[in-house]
């Protein structure tokens, strides 16, 4: 019986590990959180293109969208740990647990439940208005908002979103009230802003450079410690006196219990996608500076990034959910 046993268990993990030598056997599915037209979905897919190259399977990207990307988080928080499915997610990955709780709910998955894989990009916000609206520097919006209190819109990628969570950083800085209007991402947050339904968004860069350009969109200041190099004659807002700095970035993820052998499989797969002239080439014409680091550096920056996003949600406090 005892040699039975044995022969089983070592039946059981040489099967495993065959299974995991043979990772990948057939496509693979990378759940981007949010709508077509944001960040992460602009960075997604041609990263996705570049790990096929690796990887020898066809990864399918799958827009899973909803509750400003905590739908599709959650998702893969609960999916199988197989490397058949990973996440996408930009920053807005280390709200929503700490959101749930200011609101006294249950969170839908937790960090915990997720392994990171690598940091792909970093982009700061940047503070858009509609190129003919009628504030040209943040001095004329700040001065409108104190004098209307509430009055002044803007659109995001949902309820305690990225886009969300830097303008309210903003907000609090400048000690201005500003009404928020949420959408289901950063796509129809733009689409929000240059159809006049609101009148400002704080954007990565890789989103609204194409409007910014085409005179549709003004930026009037950036979240950044640094002015960016492709923004170079917009000032952040430390230069400007406010005490507000927040990044956007992206990485991939899968769920914790994934066995070790997968996650270096997959860990070469983005180095070598990242580091291509393929992808970076792509980042290049969203004007997106691929920022990559694996995952022992990457676990560091997302730890100290969610230690200060909690700082800042914890401020907001709770929000009510209108949804767009």
């Amino acid at each position: 019986m005892s040699r039975t046993l044995t022969a089983l268990v070592f039946a059981v993990c040489a099967a495993s590990a065959a299974a995991q030598d043979a990772y990948p056997s057939k496509p693979i599915t990378m759940i981007v959180p949010f709508p077509p037209g944001g960040v992460a979905d602009i960075v997604g897919r041609p990263l996705a293109a570049a790990m096929e190259k690796n990887l020898k399977q066809p990864i399918v990207p799958v827009n899973r969208t909803g509750a400003g990307g905590a739908v599709g988080m959650a998702a893969v928080a609960k999916s199988a740990p197989d490397g058949y499915t990973f996440l996408m997610a930009l920053s807005s990955i280390s709200v929503f647990p700490v959101a749930d709780r200011v609101n006294g709910k249950q969170p839908v998955y937790e960090l915990k439940d997720f392994a990171p894989i690598a940091l792909v990009t970093a982009d700061p916000t940047v503070l858009v208005v509609r190129a003919d609206g009628p504030y040209k520097s943040v001095k004329d919006f700040v001065a409108a908002a104190k004098a209307s209190p509430g009055k002044i819109n803007y659109s995001s990628a949902g309820v305690y979103s990225t886009l969300h969570v830097a303008m309210e950083i903003f907000a609090q800085a400048a000690g201005i009230q500003l009404f928020h209007v949420p959408y289901q991402g950063g796509g129809p947050a733009v689409t929000a802003l240059l159809g006049g339904q609101v009148e400002a968004l704080a954007s990565g860069p890789a989103a609204a450079i194409g409007q910014i350009k085409a005179g549709k969109m003004r930026a009037l200041a950036s979240w950044s410690t640094e002015r960016l190099k492709l923004l170079p004659d917009i000032p952040t807002f430390e230069e400007l006196g406010y005490n507000a700095e927040f990044y956007i970035w992206s990485g991939v993820f899968v769920p914790v219990a994934t066995p070790q052998p997968i996650q270096q499989r997959l860990r070469q797969a983005v180095r070598e996608a990242a580091n291509s002239p393929e992808f970076r080439q792509a980042m290049d014409k969203v004007a997106t500076p691929v920022s990559y680091l694996d995952a022992p550096e990457f676990t560091k920056y997302w730890e100290h990034d969610a230690a200060r996003l909690k700082v800042a949600l914890e401020k907001i406090g709770k929000v009510e959910d209108t949804k767009k």
